[in-house]
């Protein structure tokens, strides 16, 4: 496959901060961007060339989409996948359907990772409100009810501390058919997070240590703890055989648990992650970047942690107002995506310490 030549369109599929950020380093390589999303506020359509606002089963749109195209991309993993089949029958989309296939339903996830060798927290299949009391049995309480699709930042999910809480967990997911995970005790949440060229060649950014606040990520930082250095090679090892097993170009991430046995799997994201948003200052090269260059079959660049420590927080809801405070330290990289509406829970910029701890 020939690479892109600079001045080529790279066609980004989502409307949000990830896209947004995938324009930036795809505009620094020589790139045009053309963006795609349902939704009339596109945060990605303020930094392309180009932006469709159009269904994602408007197929005349997404063929002239596509036709404007050399490659396609994603930002987010809710893009439905036959929107990616129809469009990888006229340009090149990275990465391909069946990596959004397996992380958009998280009973096939985890089936898909227990079968490349991955240790998922115990698990059981919840169709209707009947199986929920059949899992219970199976699974114990406390545990967490997660809807298969859809969910993210904590949304579609509800905590069962007794069997008694099934009829409300049941009615806080909508009743939607779910899965129900047992609780795993853990030391620490952190991330893998790993670049694939068309080549294979695969590449690791070091795993933070993640915190999360209210089921949303609040902070990742560098160092970690010894507990994770000590499980991200085994870790590292599941999401190279995944990413191999799928051919996948790009970035992909691999969220674990550090625990007393090892690292245990929570899921996956085909696409550049929250917790990477580190990268930008505090590596050689950026997620970002990284995966444009995969897209784009050009080399990839290095990985490496430029300095430690390093901390990413995340701005959320009315943290967006700090943004002043923080541009007046000087050891303070801050990122606002431009969102115009301000709300509790929504993930509005991120702020990154790199070599010096936050003030």
């Amino acid at each position: 496959m020939a690479l892109l030549a600079p001045g080529s369109t790279i066609g980004i599929l989502g409307g949000g901060q990830l896209g947004r950020m995938l324009g930036v380093a795809a505009a620094q390589l020589g790139f045009k961007v053309h963006s795609y999303a349902p939704e009339r506020e596109s945060v990605a359509a303020q930094v392309a060339a180009h932006h469709v606002q159009a269904a994602w089963d408007d197929e005349p749109r997404l063929a002239a989409f596509a036709a404007a195209c050399d490659a396609v991309t994603i930002e987010f993993e809710n893009v439905p996948v036959d929107t990616v089949r129809f469009l990888s029958g006229h340009v090149a989309v990275r990465p391909g359907a069946q990596a959004l296939e397996i992380a958009q339903d998280r009973l096939v996830e985890k089936r898909f990772v227990a079968g490349h060798g991955g240790r998922p927290a115990p698990f059981a299949a919840v169709p209707d409100r009947a199986a929920l009391d059949s899992a219970l049995v199976e699974i114990g309480a406390p545990a967490i009810l997660k809807t298969l699709r859809m969910g993210y930042d904590g949304k579609g999910q509800a905590r069962l501390i007794a069997a008694a809480d099934a009829d409300s967990a049941w009615d806080a997911i909508d009743r939607h058919a779910a899965i129900l995970e047992g609780f795993v005790t853990f030391a620490h949440e952190f991330s893998v997070i790993l670049v694939r060229g068309i080549d294979g060649e695969t590449r690791f950014w070091d795993s933070s240590v993640n915190v999360h606040k209210n089921g949303i990520l609040a902070t990742s930082s560098l160092p970690p703890p010894p507990i994770i250095r000590d499980q991200q090679d085994e870790a590292r090892a599941l999401m190279a055989r995944i990413a191999d097993d799928l051919d996948y170009v790009g970035v992909l991430t691999g969220e674990f648990f550090a625990t007393d046995d090892g690292p245990v799997f929570n899921e996956m994201a085909p696409r550049v992650h929250n917790s990477g948003h580190w990268t930008i200052e505090g590596a050689v090269t950026s997620q970002f970047e990284n995966h444009i260059r995969a897209v784009a079959g050009l080399p990839l660049g290095s990985t490496a942690t430029t300095a430690l420590p390093v901390t990413m927080r995340n701005l959320i809801g009315a943290d967006i107002a700090t943004v002043p405070a923080l541009l007046a330290d000087g050891a303070c990289h801050v990122h606002h995506y431009g969102k115009t509406e301000v709300r509790a829970g929504r993930k509005l910029g991120h702020a990154t310490w790199v070599g010096t701890a936050p003030a």
